[in-house]
């Protein structure tokens, strides 16, 4: 494992064991700021041939994972929240324009429950949000992007509930 992700991840771990949430992940996207202010740091997390979804590094006691994206053209992903994990986007290259949802009908594991808009903004590189647990978005890129992406969990072996924009 190269110094740059064994040093996120050991102070993603530190952090995570003292704060798992609130002012723990604040502090998270604060240091992946700094990480995303040096080019090198994005060429060795992020580099040419990275896929849509390359995992990292996963935790094998507190379970977060480090995953790098890089999309290659224009994506949308439908409103989704991050199921019992919060979640943190790094945006590395290229931009992404992110929408904030509220729920107007709630989702069962047999219907897709409604959503409407709240918020729109873009996410330009070096932008880091936090998304905590239940919160809803979508991201939609219109030309290849990369972000680095921390979740709590791994978010691959989660079943999600569906929604629809109303």
């Amino acid at each position: 494992m190269h110094k740059t992700l064994s040093d996120l991840a050991q102070y993603c771990r530190h952090i995570l064991q003292e704060t798992p949430q609130g002012d723990g992940l604040a502090k998270i996207a604060a240091h992946l700021q700094t990480i995303l202010a040096n080019p090198e740091n994005i060429e060795t997390l992020i580099p040419d041939g990275t896929g849509e979804r390359d995992l990292l590094y996963e935790d094998p006691d507190l379970g977060f994972c480090i995953l790098a994206h890089s999309f290659d053209g224009a994506k949308t992903s439908p409103p989704h929240d991050h199921g019992p994990s919060w979640a943190i986007y790094a945006q590395a290259r290229g931009e992404t324009e992110m929408r904030d949802y509220e729920i107007i009908t709630p989702a069962t594991t047999t219907v897709a429950g409604t959503v409407k808009l709240c918020k729109a903004y873009r996410l330009t590189p070096g932008d880091v949000h936090v998304y905590q647990i239940g919160d809803l978005h979508s991201p939609s890129r219109d030309a290849p992007t990369s972000l680095l992406r921390i979740e709590g969990t791994d978010m691959s072996k989660v079943k999600r509930l569906r929604y629809e924009i109303a």
